[in-house]
């Protein structure tokens, strides 16, 4: 073997045959935009950083079976040819499943329209989807791999399976998979410090390293029960954490998370800031979690990481660049801070009702009983069902039987209430007349479940509508993902009670990075010159949208505002600074 291999000899890593110890860092290429990836790796460098770690989402490169994207954003060719560029080697995390608080743990969602495949175990249809899949991925970055004179120097087997299953002929399978799809350099899986989970998630002959955020020395003697020779790594130090809607927003000491970082370094380990610049759920991407309840991750991915959401040095970069320093990294100069830039308040200058405008958007599909999302081959956004109830019927409840996530019920076109699936289903009370009425019900995929055992999380409504005991039949079913906003007919701004669309103007001399606030708006998703920017939620804890500097052109940009809740009419503020709660 080659010594320009990353191996691993007694309790070391050997490159280059010296040996080598790996301070790395998580950047994912699909959270940060292309023109931003150069900038956001130098300044990894510059705090000590010899190597670049990220994840690969299924659900981006293969959103529909045997169609494949690795273009733009997500081109990973291109991140880790500019990764190498700057002398990083880099760590490919290629799942198939990452959870990474992304949607479906980067699952495509399609996977779900089998109601009998079986995820993450030796399923048959599962993993032949895992080997179409992995055979074209890999043709992407096997020949920059360091066994052909690349830097790619180590591939994760999975991802934290131990935390989900105990299927061991599966791992072997998925090793054998990447092998057979050209990969050769060191091979590793990774799971936190506790005995369920690397009893579950390794192989005795593959590398096995810990995720956590504290408490090292102890970590690391957890591991040794199971690893007693090899060299230490934490592939996951989690230095920060994420945010859900509703909840708080998450920080961590600086001073904490150094001191964190200093006990690992001190082990003589290796390690990955997890994150050391988290970048953005843009569009629908985010992720969810469920503990007692259903919690959707919010838009930003700052994670309170080094680099934060703007690729800004924080405290925390310096207080990390000392530490490596003092563990012999190479350190750079603390990189200077851009500046937001505030460009004013574009006011709504038309908009237009869903309802109304349902045919534009989508062909609706017609079945029984209501259709899932992943019945009706959709990945994101929202969708619609419609039946006509003949009257006349006395007050009775509207149920909907697992709603996944949030729905919005208008008869007649008429708002009548919401159903949250977090909430209790004590119904929504309608009387119909004697001529009958149009029952429309708009739900939103707030974010597949991306951890855990509920991973099986599909969208729309689940299990049937009714109106009281009796339930409902006839309905169409119409996707609407809103990524096609084309052609539309607009009309004045306006206030209603039904969703609207809202367009409004930005005049800029010079692009930059800014803050969008959207003002006198509840609960929606925003557009920016056509890209999906991500979803804003008054109920926080994040308040502003961060739009990085290409996104916009000089001259006029378009922004588009999707508000689901009746109220006033939404504009757009851009402001220099961000509020994450």
């Amino acid at each position: 073997m080659s010594k320009e291999f990353l191996t691993t000899e007694k309790d070391q890593f050997i490159r280059n045959g010296k040996s080598h110890r790996i301070f790395s860092g998580a950047l994912h290429y699909f959270r940060v935009v292309p023109e931003y990836w150069e900038d956001r790796l130098r300044k990894c460098k510059a705090c000590g950083l010899n190597t670049i770690e990220t994840y690969v989402p299924w659900n981006l490169h293969e959103p529909q079976p045997g169609e494949f994207d690795f273009s733009g954003l997500l081109d990973l060719r291109k991140f880790i040819e500019t990764a190498s560029a700057l002398d990083l080697d880099v760590i490919v995390r290629p799942g198939p499943y990452i959870c990474a608080e992304w949607e479906f743990g980067g699952f495509p969602s399609w996977l779900l329209k089998d109601r009998n495949v079986r995820l993450r175990c030796m399923d048959e249809t599962y993993l032949s989807h895992v080997d179409r899949y992995f055979a074209r991925l890999m043709q992407e970055f096997a020949d920059l791999q360091s066994s052909r004179g690349g830097r790619v120097v180590a591939v994760q087997v999975e991802n934290e399976y131990g935390s989900y299953g105990t299927d061991k002929k599966y791992l072997s399978w998925m090793e054998d998979c990447l092998k057979r799809n050209g990969i050769d350099v060191l091979l590793f899986t990774s799971d936190g410090p506790e005995d369920h989970m690397l009893q579950g998630g390794g192989l005795p002959h593959l590398l096995k390293t810990a995720n956590f955020g504290s408490r090292a020395t102890e970590a690391f003697e957890k591991l040794r029960e199971y690893q007693p020779e090899g060299p230490l790594m934490c592939m996951e130090f989690w230095n920060g954490w994420f945010d859900h809607w509703g909840a708080e927003h998450h920080t961590r000491d600086a001073t904490d998370a150094a001191d964190a970082l200093d006990e690992v370094l001190s082990n003589d380990a290796s390690v990955n800031i997890y994150m050391m610049h988290g970048g953005t759920n843009f569009g629908f991407w985010n992720g969810a979690n469920r503990y007692q309840s259903y919690f959707p991750t919010v838009t930003s991915y700052d994670y309170d990481a080094p680099l934060d959401e703007q690729g800004n040095p924080t405290e925390k970069f310096e207080r990390f660049r000392q530490i490596f320093a003092k563990h012999g990294a190479e350190v750079g100069p603390v990189p200077e801070k851009t500046q937001g830039i505030a460009f004013g308040l574009a006011e709504t200058q038309r908009s237009l009702s869903l309802l109304e405008k349902l045919d534009h958007f989508a062909k609706p599909v017609e079945a029984a009983c209501p259709l899932t999302m992943e019945d009706v081959d959709q990945n994101f956004g929202f969708i619609l069902y419609e039946t006509e109830v003949s009257g006349p019927r006395p007050e009775s409840k509207i149920m909907l039987q697992d709603v996944h996530d949030r729905a919005w019920v208008y008869l007649d076109g008429r708002f009548v209430g919401t159903v949250d699936r977090n909430e209790p289903q004590e119904g929504i009370d309608v009387t119909i007349g004697r001529e009958g009425a149009i029952l429309q019900i708009l739900v939103e995929n707030q974010g597949r479940i991306n951890y855990g055992p509920s991973l099986y999380d599909r969208k729309g409504v689940t299990h049937g509508i009714r109106l009281g005991l009796q339930y409902l039949h006839g309905w169409k079913t119409y996707p609407l993902p809103l990524d096609s906003r084309q052609g539309l007919e607009w009309a004045g701004a306006a206030t209603g009670e039904t969703p609207r669309l809202f367009q409004a103007e930005l005049s800029v001399d010079q692009p930059a990075d800014t803050f969008l606030r959207v003002r006198d708006g509840n609960h929606g998703v925003v557009w920016i010159n056509g890209f999906a920017l991500g979803r804003y939620w008054k109920t926080g804890p994040q308040q502003t949208l961060y739009v990085p500097g290409p996104l916009l052109k000089s001259g006029d940009n378009t922004i588009e505002i999707f508000e689901l809740e009746p109220s006033s009419v939404p504009a757009a503020e851009f402001v220099a600074d961000p509020d994450l709660g």
